[in-house]
């Protein structure tokens, strides 16, 4: 194939069920000689949020769940600011709740009870009025994973595991740290291993889940399908439902142009041409992008287990070559 430069990690550009691109690139992990493959797992950071959105989407059409039931209904101990804070304000990140750097003291490589991070968040003062304006907010996320798990009556990511990952056959993917499953990458900056995000606790559901390509691309082939969601659902979620604040809009561009955010996804166009459907991530140590192109039958999946990698670079290069014939 084409050389691909930059990459530390796996890529995967797939049209229809034809692999156009499917390569593994430097070591797993700092001084190893096994070398990076398809078959790797990766942590996919925020592009998990696209599962977390699945699994409220699957609760709703089974009826315990509706996206305008207020977080209150769900998650005890919320502060009196949250009461008009909804399900689909938490999912389109327009709650007002902040994010990562908002929380400095609270540390996204060390576990701690899952109260304790509640707490953290209910601590924090609101940005904005609820509905009024998208902010991206992990803990949000993190809030949709308990009220799955209150919902469901299950573990968040056993939940994930029996209501997505099973029956859309993607075996190598799962949620949370992950002590002892094999395969896994180590994340790095500049070749250096760094600390791993806490998944169990702390990331659950804002950036949980590792992956290979190959699993991310028969689930994106799978949205598509309709395999696991209604029509309705589906819907819901690749639909724009907030703007996206301009100055992080302009981190995709110029080769994407941002529409605005659907549930756990982004919604664009590629130089104002392909529609496109994607979500970037970013853990201590990895970077990821998920990206397909529906009209095109397209999929687009970069995993790199260093964080120094320019996925932008790396994901131009790939549909330059996609889009070259």
């Amino acid at each position: 194939m084409t050389e691909l430069e930059g990459l530390q990690g796996a890529a995967l550009v797939q049209a229809g069920d034809r692999d156009l691109i499917e390569v593994g690139v430097g070591p797993i992990a700092p001084g190893s000689d096994v070398v990076c493959s398809p078959g790797t797992r990766f942590q996919l950071a925020s592009v998990s949020k696209q599962f977390t959105a699945a699994a409220i989407l699957v609760l709703v059409d089974r009826g315990p769940l509706a996206l305008d039931h207020p977080i209150t209904k769900w998650v005890d101990g919320c502060p009196s600011s949250w009461a008009e804070i909804t399900l689909h304000h938490l999912l389109t990140h327009t709650a007002g709740l902040v994010h990562w750097p908002q929380l400095p003291e609270l540390s996204l490589t060390a576990r701690i009870a899952p109260e304790e991070e509640l707490a953290h968040f209910f601590d924090a003062p609101l940005l904005t009025a609820p509905g009024t304006r998208y902010a991206y907010s992990s803990p949000g996320y993190v809030l949709l994973a308990h009220v799955v798990e209150r919902a469901a009556t299950r573990a968040y990511a056993a939940f994930l595991a029996d209501e997505l990952f099973g029956p859309l056959a993607m075996p190598a993917t799962f949620a949370g740290n992950g002590d002892g499953e094999p395969d896994r990458a180590v994340g790095t900056v500049h070749g250096v291993e760094v600390d791993s995000a806490e998944l169990d606790v702390v990331g659950m559901g804002a950036g949980d889940v590792w992956s290979t390509v190959g699993d991310l691309a028969r689930w994106d082939r799978a949205l598509a399908a309709g395999a696991i969601l209604s029509d309705a659902a589906r819907g819901a979620m690749l639909t724009v439902h907030t703007p996206v604040d301009e100055a992080e809009a302009t981190l995709a561009r110029p080769v994407v142009e941002v529409d605005g955010y659907g549930y756990g996804w982004y919604l664009g166009r590629l130089g104002g041409g392909p529609k496109m459907i994607f979500h970037t991530g970013g853990n201590a140590g990895f970077v990821t992008v998920n990206a397909w192109f529906p009209d095109e039958d397209l999929r687009v999946v970069i995993l790199a287990n260093d964080e120094s990698v320019d996925l932008l670079a790396v994901a131009s290069q790939l549909l330059g070559i996609a889009f070259s014939g």
